[in-house]
């Protein structure tokens, strides 16, 4: 399913009246489980996905260790995956997600399918990763010409314009906050981050669509805004994964107030 511009900010203006979800931490006996395997070691469970689903998703959470955000880095880590993957099947997953853009974008798209397909071969799990929820979201609005707004270094900004020109989409602009340690992103605040990405935007206003990309970024609040100030759909990391986990469970991963991206599910 895609939309058109018209139909995505129609969608845009009608969310942006409704007040954001209540967040709580208390699970229902039965609730489905999404695995989540972060690249930060300690990475508790996401607030973004409590603000999103609440209790109708449980997450469960294994962390990888990795060091930096840099090619150099992802390497240390890549042969945790399916070792992570292996314990949340054991915790009672039924999907799992892969967390961390770059780290399967890195590579390529033919790479981050393998990482996919490994985590589904050795635990029989429907899986998506990260960058994949990025690729179907942009999908999904009909986006072919985006702009990125990013926490990485240029090195790593040159991969994620390679990696979405393998899927068809022709990148205008990207900019990155210049970020290589863990912490960097979690500093970042809302203001600044919406601030941020439009700034990107305005450098090629012919965008039909923002991605904001970094998992360690909190991006589901700057959704709304970000759209209304540009006046394009904004896709972005950790969000429209945990979209692409839910609808792994079955759910329609819909969520009022976050932007039009998961209202229209």
């Amino acid at each position: 399913m895609t939309c058109s511009r018209r139909e995505i900010l129609k969608a845009a203006g009608v969310v942006a009246s409704y007040s954001m979800l209540e967040t709580t931490s208390t699970y229902a006996a039965g609730q489905p489980k999404l695995g989540l395997i972060f690249p930060p070691k300690d990475r508790g469970v996401p607030e973004e996905g409590l603000a999103m689903y609440g209790s109708d998703v449980e997450y469960l959470v294994e962390g990888l260790g990795l060091p930096s955000m840099t090619p150099e880095g992802y390497e240390t880590v890549i042969d945790k995956i399916v070792p992570a993957a292996e314990t949340l099947v054991t915790r009672g997953a039924e999907a799992i997600v892969l967390m961390g853009t770059s780290l399967s974008f890195y590579k390529g798209a033919a790479f981050n399918q393998k990482l996919t397909d490994s985590i589904h071969e050795a635990t029989g799990l429907p899986a998506v990763t990260m960058s994949t929820g990025i690729i179907e979201g942009l999908k999904q609005v009909g986006a072919r010409r985006v702009v990125a707004a990013t926490a990485y270094n240029d090195e790593v900004n040159n991969r994620l314009v390679s990696f979405l020109g393998e899927h068809g989409f022709d990148v205008l602009s990207i900019k990155g906050l210049g970020m290589e340690a863990m912490s960097g992103p979690g500093r970042v605040t809302t203001s600044e981050l919406i601030e941020f990405s439009a700034s990107v935007y305005d450098t090629a206003p012919d965008a039909d669509a923002i991605v904001v990309s970094c998992g360690g970024l909190r991006t589901l609040e700057t959704l709304a805004p970000l759209e209304e100030r540009c006046r394009v759909p904004a896709v972005s990391s950790t969000p429209h994964a945990l979209l692409a986990g839910a609808r792994l469970l079955g759910l329609s991963g819909k969520t009022l107030g976050y932007g039009s991206l998961l209202a229209m599910q």
